[in-house]
């Protein structure tokens, strides 16, 4: 691939592979910035040296990729907060309270019960340390929300994060972890006393400015719902979204545009382009115009809260506006690649960001498939010519996308096509429209007719994407789909792409690999789906137990709700083991999974008089129970409660079997109990 022949491209692959060795190995920071040190040396001694003989020799070129390497483990590592001296994790006193001084560094989309933050740890027990929390605050309709860097005081337990309770459920835990995030505080507004509500720091200024611009739309009489759209459309905040509207954006296939990336950040750029251009008539125009467009460019980004899409967005469109400035050719391939060079150098960790990696690979796909695309039809009309632009936009960025979209969300919205065709559009007129809404309204010129205008075009998309999102029929769900048929996936794209462009048989033969090993790889799941196992799922308040065979799996349950393959530990189960089929029964009071044998001990606590000894033991709904003696008369090797149980039982059961030396499994805190 001629692409891999600029050296920009291979120093970026070798940075993400250290990136990644950083992440799944257990690196010593000191060795690594001692080993990383020493290659930088010896690669500068020989480049001042032996420059004009050295450059072009293999094994300097391998000492660079490996210094690379190194540099990428060594910046993950320093990007950890764990490894610094002072972390908190080294001072936490344990299962009792801890007194500490908290700064709100970032507001997070609020749960049904909380509102949630992220807050930097000041100090802890009267000791300076340095970290970052998750804080639970439980909603409460007589207390304002906290801002971006209020300052608390508070006593309460550092808990840690809690991982997935059920197989194959999204992993909380490592997602906060990879954000350096390993503790949360569980608040009301009474637990905490706020010490300052003054703004130190430029996310503080941000978060006011945010704040204020809302408070001018509200009072110029935007609804709820079109605030919500405003401020991810705009300010790149997508805490106060309606929950149904948002779904009706994943559904429609069009949630990219609530999250500020860059389609927002070109328009932008277009906009600023078109305001500045009196600047060229200067002397210093060439100078100037660009200077201002990116300290504007980064201004909208710290306002938009910094997030992955839009920090890439920023990057790589200040390097094109500065490149277009300078009359210099600019590859976009390059572009694209300087900008993650620079960002993961800067925050090694978005490397593992869903918006990071997607962002990314929308604008490969655009950038590689959409000019071939194109090509293969030429309106002659312009008013035939611009969908069909937008539409080969969208199919370009959905090829890119879609492996890696298939794979965290399992589902796939058969009408992208129709809803984007619209949304575009709609896209670039909200932008322009809403930046000079926000200026009016900060001056206070924003009269009702401009009110009205913004609000009927942000609510008739809403009409629009609720439309589209309706036929369910075309939403594809429940899709599984593994990482290694992402990387063959990307593998046949890639080939394909090359076999088009070159006309070479090596990459059409390539292409027929990949195929070939994606056909392997559903034979080896389709040998594998012979597997059997029980489970024991957490469900809060309720008792749930599978009985996978093969491709099949049958759910009993005392849930209220009539259909089990609506609740998401189903779901996700189904997916994970790319089940075809679900049955659901009532509770039974025996399930037998070969030789063994699991007995159900309910409310009404009938065990007596059996015909077997069960080797595993259910306890749910609480039942009333002697388990001394229960477990003398039927001597089970397994006891396990689910989550329909008393906490004070549960805890009285866990003495006697540590007592008795039975194994007992809680799912709520173990998770659901597995059997296979």
């Amino acid at each position: 691939m001629r692409l891999l022949n600029f050296n920009i491209i291979k120093l970026f692959l070798f940075l993400v592979l250290g990136i990644l060795l950083g992440y799944y190995t257990s690196f010593d920071l000191h060795a690594a910035l001692v080993l990383t040190s020493i290659l930088i040396l010896i690669l500068g001694v020989l480049w001042f040296r032996f420059r004009n003989t050295i450059v072009k020799s293999p094994l300097f070129g391998i000492l660079a990729f490996v210094t690379m390497t190194s540099i990428g483990c060594t910046t993950y590592l320093i990007n950890q907060d764990k490894n610094i001296p002072n972390h908190y994790t080294k001072s936490i006193a344990p299962n009792s309270s801890n007194h500490l001084i908290l700064k709100v560094t970032e507001r997070l989309k609020p749960d049904l019960y909380n509102e949630k933050y992220m807050a930097s740890i000041m100090s802890l027990n009267e000791k300076e340390v340095s970290g970052t929390l998750l804080i639970n605050v439980k909603k409460d309709s007589l207390t304002e929300p906290l801002d971006v860097d209020n300052v608390l005081n508070t006593s309460a337990q550092l808990r840690p994060i809690q991982g997935p309770l059920n197989p194959h459920q999204f992993n909380y835990k490592t997602f906060l972890e990879r954000r350096n995030v390993y503790h949360q505080l569980y608040l009301t507004p009474k637990d905490y006393v706020i010490l300052s509500e003054s703004k130190t720091t430029i996310y503080g200024y941000a978060d006011a400015l945010r704040k204020t611009i809302n408070s001018k739309l509200k009072a110029a009489g935007f609804k709820p719902d079109t605030l919500g759209i405003i401020n991810a459309m705009l300010l790149g905040q997508r805490q106060d979204i309606d929950s149904s509207i948002y779904n009706n954006y994943i559904n429609a296939g069009t949630i990219h545009i609530l999250a500020v990336s860059g389609l927002h950040v070109g328009i932008i750029l277009i906009i600023l382009n078109g305001l500045f251009k009196p600047l060229m008539l200067l002397r210093i125009g060439y100078i100037l115009r660009p200077a201002l467009i990116v300290v504007l460019l980064w201004l909208f980004a710290i306002i938009a809260g910094l997030s992955p899409s839009v920090t890439r967005a920023v990057t790589m469109f200040s390097i094109i506006s500065v490149a277009m400035h300078l009359k210099r050719p600019t590859n976009i391939y390059n572009t694209l690649v300087i900008s993650a060079f620079l960002i993961l150098l800067i925050k090694p960790n978005f490397l593992f960001e869903v918006g990071f990696q997607m962002s990314y690979l929308a604008v490969l796909g655009i950038v590689s498939f959409q000019p071939a695309i194109y090509k293969l039809w030429s309106p002659k009309f312009w008013i035939i010519d611009k969908p069909w632009q937008i539409f080969t936009v969208t199919l370009g960025a959905q090829i890119g996308v879609l492996p890696i979209s298939l794979y965290y969300f399992h589902q796939f919205p058969g009408l992208f096509f129709i809803s984007n065709l619209v949304v575009i559009p709609f896209l670039g007129l909200i932008l322009g429209l809403g930046l000079l809404v926000i200026v009016l309204a900060l001056l206070g010129f924003l009269v009702p007719l401009v009110v009205n205008i913004y609000s009927t075009i942000i609510e008739s998309l809403n009409d629009f994407i609720g439309w589209v999102a309706a036929f369910e029929d075309f939403l594809f769900r429940d899709i599984p789909f593994d990482i290694y048929e992402v990387i063959l996936s990307y593998g046949i794209a890639i080939a394909l792409f090359q076999f088009y462009k070159i006309k070479s048989a090596k990459w059409l033969m390539a292409g027929l690999v990949f195929v070939l090993g994606l056909q392997a790889h559903t034979i080896f799941n389709t040998l594998k789906a012979d597997k059997q196992a029980l489970i024991v799922f957490n469900k809060s308040r309720h008792t749930v137990i599978g009985l996978q065979n093969g491709s099949e799996l049958a759910v009993f349950h005392n849930l209220d709700t009539l259909d089990i393959t609506n609740e998401n530990l189903i779901k996700n189960y189904k997916v994970g083991e790319k089940l075809t089929d679900i049955t659901q029964h009532k509770l039974e009071p025996v399930y037998q999974l070969d030789t063994t044998m699991l007995l159900v001990i309910d409310s009404l606590g009938v065990y007596n008089n059996l015909s077997f000894k069960p080797s595993t033991v259910l306890l749910s709904n609480s039942p009333k129970i002697n388990l001394e003696r229960m477990i003398d008369s039927l001597q089970p090797k397994y006891i396990i409660a689910d989550a329909s149980n008393y906490t004070n039982y549960v805890n009285r059961w866990k003495t006697t079997c540590r007592r008795k030396a039975v194994n007992f499994h809680y799912t709520k805190d173990e998770g659901a109990f597995v059997l296979d």
